[in-house]
């Protein structure tokens, strides 16, 4: 970049490009309506000293500030509010610096993960980095609330293998980890890093993958043995090899002879390894999928992340530097924690409840492996041992309107709340990345501890304290907020009665 050339940093309704750079990196219809509330201002920083002075200018004015990275926070946190606000944009800030040698890499906080994957892949056929299979979610937002992908069995979860950053602290300071401090190092990487600072880049440990991994998706209906196949999924899905990962995902359908209705399950897969070893592995762990030599497909491990997009098998690598997809419908997510096996008379109760409701879906992503070694306290994410899957809940829609929304909206919920006795309990755990106000907000005033718990112990469970903690610590002001941010202590002594 050429950086003596000036160029226009802040963009204002009605400057031309305002609507351009605000609907550029809004993933999701529900916030992209006449009615949504738009900035005052979008701070689109290409410099670091840009980034200090937004913070600054909002902390005088007392304007909200929303910082977006990549635009993918379910329920829009990064890029919407009630209140005024200002958009500190960080697409522009998106190098990545790679030291293969060191297997490490630098990665600004805009720089989405198909760019690191696509950077990564042109230096090394042999090394990765453990994150998600989305290539437009970016790293700042992604690492900042923990990141997870089909690696995670094997490597755990981004922030676990995040070893520096660098911020923007409340006062406009540039911090990297040593300047920081480890407690407030510790809260950037999967606490929700926009409740403490501006995360600038982060510092990553890359991880050797082989020059071969096998994938495969396969599907099966409640006629093909769907159930038995769910069934031994959960009983298998915490112990089984830690090279192997098989998200599985139920969905409402049709079957084709007579047009019935009935419930798919879809399994799609990545081994780091090839398809004899991963055959061995399924035929003595899974033999009830039935999987055969040709359902699998071996190939290069950034050939997988295309598969994973669901692109062609002969589309480019390319593709990964595309950031911006064609925005074409409403989403709501919601998530849950599964730690005992659901019995199968539940599962068929849920199958009932999915036919009956006709557009939501269920995806199983089980843990186990690694997850299960990396102790609780160890980032801020505390999901580890104890969880055979993560559930989450998926309603996508292209109708317009209150009444389509009342619908779909009403569908997810009434899934989540049929799902209670089967998730975890005392709290019903959630997962920060698939961001949920449906399980509570703050408003930010006196009363932010109280309602901030609501949802913290969901999200961070024991470590939510140590948050509050750091965040009172860093930003007692509470600069650094938004409807599900971390709050600081109603007094200085709740933090020293918590020591």
């Amino acid at each position: 970049m050429d950086q003596s050339k000036p160029k226009k940093i802040t963009l204002e309704d009605p400057y031309s490009s305002f609507p351009t750079i605000l609907q550029s990196y809004i993933r999701n219809r529900r916030f992209n309506t006449s009615t949504t509330p738009k900035p005052l201002l979008i701070i689109t920083a290409l410099l670091d000293t840009h980034v200090q002075a937004a913070v600054l200018c909002s902390k005088t004015t007392k304007i909200q500030l929303k910082i977006r990275s990549g635009g993918h926070d379910f329920d829009g946190l990064s890029y919407v509010s009630t209140t005024p606000f200002i958009i500190l944009d960080m697409f522009n800030l998106r190098s990545i610096s790679i030291n293969i040698i060191t297997n490490t890499a630098w990665v600004d906080a805009g720089a989405t993960l198909g760019e690191l994957y696509f950077k990564i892949a042109s230096l090394s056929k042999t090394r990765s980095f453990p994150a998600g299979v989305c290539p437009t979610v970016a790293a700042g937002g992604h690492f900042a609330c923990g990141g997870y992908g089909n690696m995670l069995r094997k490597y755990g979860l981004s922030a676990d293998n995040v070893i520096d950053a660098r911020i923007v602290d409340v006062n406009g300071r540039v911090l990297d980890r040593k300047t920081m401090g480890e407690d407030l190092f510790w809260a950037v990487r999967g606490g929700g890093a926009a409740s403490f600072a501006v995360v600038l880049s982060y510092k990553i440990r890359l991880v050797p993958v082989p020059e071969t991994v096998t994938v495969f998706r396969v599907e099966r209906t409640l006629e093909q043995n769907a159930i038995e196949i769910v069934n031994r999924w959960q009983l298998v899905a915490e112990k089984i090899d830690r090279n192997l990962f098989i998200r599985l995902r139920l969905s409402p359908s049709t079957t084709k002879q007579n047009n019935a209705k009935t419930i798919k399950a879809l399994l799609v897969s990545l081994f780091l390894g090839d398809s004899q070893n991963l055959m061995d592995v399924m035929n003595k762990e899974f033999p009830e999928l039935g999987l055969k030599k040709q359902d699998c497909i071996e190939m290069s491990w950034i050939q997988s992340v295309l598969y994973w997009a669901n692109f062609n098998n002969n589309t480019s690598t390319l593709v990964l530097l595309n950031r911006i997809t064609h925005l074409d419908s409403f989403q709501k997510r919601k998530s849950d924690y599964i730690q005992t096996p659901i019995p199968k008379h539940g599962l068929e109760l849920i199958w009932k409840k999915l036919i009956e409701l006709g557009e939501t879906e269920l995806v199983f992503n089980h843990y186990g492996g690694r997850m299960s070694e990396i102790p609780v306290a160890a980032t801020p994410f505390p999901h580890r041992a104890g969880n055979i899957f993560k559930l989450q809940y998926s309603v996508n829609w292209k109708d317009e309107g209150v009444d389509a929304y009342n619908n779909y909206m009403g569908q997810i919920r009434e899934l989540y709340s049929f799902m209670t006795p089967f998730v975890s309990k005392s709290p019903r755990e959630a997962f920060l990345c698939y961001r949920d106000l449906d399980i509570g907000i703050t408003h930010n005033g006196e009363g932010s501890y109280d309602e901030g718990k609501v949802y913290g112990l969901k999200y961070f469970k024991s470590n939510f304290d140590r948050l509050v903690k750091v965040k009172t610590m860093v930003d007692p002001e509470n600069f650094f907020r938004n409807e599900q941010s971390i709050p600081t202590f109603p007094s200085m002594g709740r933090i020293i009665r918590g020591n």
